[in-house]
């Protein structure tokens, strides 16, 4: 499998995974949507590094880590929103921080959240060929 293949197919799941997110927001899932938007943004990396490395990304969640071996110069905000959705996407995956981020994650805050990731998603895929 060629890397242009194998990073369209990490871009297309990167879409996927966003649209999916916006569906769960729309039924009030906002724990999920956040995941969602996590994913979303890690795989539109992966999609980053496999162009940019000519390899397979690692297996990895880590969304700075990723940034770190592509030496991406990240602006102040587009951190700020990965080190949000890396610290939700722990509550996600253990019960017993569920209740906690369900709590702390409503509509409005879920929704800033999304519109950020929507913004993030825009500024990595232009900023990605740089």
């Amino acid at each position: 499998m060629s890397n242009l293949k194998t990073s369209k197919e990490w871009l297309g799941q990167s879409e996927y995974d966003f649209e999916t997110a916006e569906d769960l927001f729309k039924a009030g899932r906002y724990i999920y949507t956040i995941f969602m938007c996590h994913l979303a943004v890690e795989k539109c990396l992966k999609a980053i590094f496999t162009d940019k490395a000519a390899k397979v990304p690692p297996k990895t969640h880590d969304l700075h880590y990723l940034c770190e071996l592509m030496k991406l110069d990240l602006p102040q905000e587009v951190e700020m929103l990965f080190d949000i959705l890396t610290d939700l996407s722990i509550p996600t995956r253990y019960p017993d921080q569920l209740k906690s981020a369900l709590r702390q994650y409503g509509k409005k805050e879920t929704k800033n959240i999304l519109d950020e990731t929507k913004k993030v998603l825009k500024w990595l895929k232009q900023n990605s060929a740089k």
